[in-house]
């Protein structure tokens, strides 16, 4: 009775279920436009390839790359100009310390009329507007500099956004064709991440709590790979069951059928 109850209990141990998962990409990412713009330009043949730095797809960015190159003459006008203002600025306050001075000296001698003392005090006053406005100018041109800097940099964005590259992912698929026009959300592209690869199971709930402690066998054949990621919250399509992912090194062929098994070290 004894020999029975210990074999029923090494065969009970040694059972686990078997899942079933497709080895799929890391990640696969839906690439959706952030701009407005006509596709002017689209590698076919990079489907199925390893991205590099060179563009996939493009959209038109000939507009913005002119206002770009506008843009940033402009600024170069405006900081000239507001160095030169600066000068003047300098200048002004020499001016205007020298008739604060020189009204000061004759506000209280009685022998100056009050017309010379007036007329003193008027081109003080036009020193001191004439300095304020001066002021005044740098601080707009400086609210025009940052306003430019900031179209500037949505240029600069724009025109980057329009050149997709995606390296290091595999282009999967391409959603538009050259001479369609594209807007904000559109989507272009799908890319995947083969760096890596990772097997989804749906386990039940007695096998969550401790589903991460089990020796993880693929295909039949033990591996050192661990569950790594588990949730406790229940699959909204898959009901009363619990989404676990095995992250695992990237195979040569993706999509194939494998058998998983989760079993006591």
């Amino acid at each position: 009775m004894k020999i029975l109850t210990i074999l029923f209990l090494t065969f009970t141990l040694s059972f686990a279920k078997v899942y079933y998962s497709k080895v799929e990409p890391y990640e696969v990412r839906d690439i959706s436009s952030n701009v407005s713009g006509l596709v002017i330009f689209i590698d076919e043949n990079m489907i199925g390839k390893k991205l590099t730095s060179k563009a996939y797809l493009r959209i038109d960015s000939e507009l913005d790359s002119k206002e770009l190159i506008f843009i940033k003459e402009k600024l170069e006008y405006l900081r000239e100009i507001v160095s030169v203002n600066k000068n003047v600025l300098v200048n002004l306050e020499k001016s205007l310390n020298r008739k604060r001075g020189n009204y000061k000296r004759i506000e209280d001698l009685k022998f100056k009329s009050v017309v010379e003392k007036d007329k003193e005090y008027h081109e003080l006053i036009s020193s001191e507007n004439l300095y304020l406005s001066t002021q005044k100018e740098i601080q707009n041109l400086k609210v025009q500099i940052t306003d430019l800097k900031l179209r500037e940099a949505h240029l600069q964005r724009s025109i980057k956004d329009k050149y997709l590259s995606d390296e290091g992912f595999v282009l999967y698929e391409i959603s538009v064709k050259v001479g369609q026009v594209v807007g904000i959300s559109t989507p272009l592209a799908k890319v995947a991440d083969i760096s890596r690869a990772k097997l989804t199971i749906y386990l039940d709930e007695s096998d969550v709590a401790d589903a991460k402690n089990k020796v993880v066998y693929i295909n039949g054949e033990k591996t050192s790979y661990k569950i790594s990621r588990a949730l406790n919250i229940a699959d909204s399509k898959n009901i009363s069951k619990y989404m676990a992912q095995i992250i695992i090194d990237s195979p040569k062929l993706f999509s194939k059928l494998s058998t998983v098994e989760l079993k006591d070290k």
